[in-house]
């Protein structure tokens, strides 16, 4: 089956897909990006993810490329036509063309792109949890918005998957864990409460992340949305990270560390169950 992409109005295949080169997503990184996950043929979450869409345009004062109804009826046609059971669909708005200047063009259209990716999480990592570092979060000061700007996230993956590591968290100056380079963070203290880092300008708040809290919620299970420390991470009883991608992935060791008894946790694995199930559910 031919792969295509969403292209400014056109489905083309995908090899074919082109910005200009004066697009401002290419020169400056002046735009905004979400990925969704696709579970059976149905957008999970979508509704979420294109409030966050809506949040970071606003933030960066870009108009939306397409009216809401719009955009969710393309990337429901951009499955469709890829015939995506599982996987992701990626869409990417920038400021659109203009001749470089740092300053907003007057008069600049956003641009919109987007494409499908078949992908399932590695069964083999959930089996033994996964590793990560901690680093020095060196990012910029609006982690809330997700911007295309992704160097620092880039060499924070790259510096765990040379250390033999799933993901780094990143450390505030404060010594305490802000978020993964592409999840967030979750631990599970020795009293068996549920923590994650609140929302701030110093994370983004993860889809997938709501998602569990509503689900912890409607179970009873005890949770606190606080910062924590690399510390108190260590001595945790669990941990794990969330993401569009990872789902819930337990994680056994820190810094070479074993958490825990060094093996996905008992509450780890009931979040994860119970968000396989929701999955399951979930309307289109």
């Amino acid at each position: 089956m031919p792969r295509y992409a969403y292209a400014n109005g056109r489905y083309v295949p995908h090899a074919l897909a082109r910005v200009q080169i004066e697009d401002r997503g290419y020169q400056f990184a002046d735009g905004v990006y979400e990925v969704i996950l696709i579970h059976d043929g149905r957008l999970i979450d979508g509704e979420p993810h294109f409030d966050r869409l809506g949040y970071s345009l606003n933030a960066l004062r870009i108009p939306w490329p397409l009216a809401r109804p719009a955009l969710r009826l393309v990337l429901r046609e951009l499955i469709a036509r890829n015939g995506v059971a599982h996987g992701i669909v990626y869409l990417q708005v920038t400021r659109g063309v203009a001749a470089r200047d740092h300053k907003f063009p007057a008069d600049a259209t956003p641009s919109l792109v987007a494409t499908t990716k078949r992908q399932r999480p590695p069964a083999a990592t959930l089996t033994a949890g996964a590793a990560v570092i901690t680093l020095p979060d060196i990012r910029w000061r609006r982690c809330d918005i997700k911007s295309v700007a992704l160097l620092p996230n880039i060499l924070g993956k790259q510096a765990a998957a040379e250390a033999g590591a799933f993901e780094a968290w990143l450390v505030d100056d404060d010594g305490c864990i802000t978020e993964g380079t592409s999840t967030n963070a979750w631990i599970v203290t020795r009293a068996g409460r549920l923590v994650t880092r609140n929302l701030s300008a110093a994370i983004l708040a993860g889809i997938t992340r709501l998602s569990l809290l509503r689900l912890a919620q409607s179970q009873g299970i005890a949770f606190e949305e606080r910062r924590f420390s690399v510390a108190e991470a260590k001595e945790a009883a669990e941990a794990f990270l969330t993401s569009t991608t990872s789902l819930v992935l337990p994680v056994t060791r820190i810094d070479g560390e074993a958490i825990g008894d060094g093996k996905p946790g008992l509450l780890t694995m009931m979040l994860r169950d119970n968000y396989l199930r929701y999955l399951a559910e979930s309307p289109s």
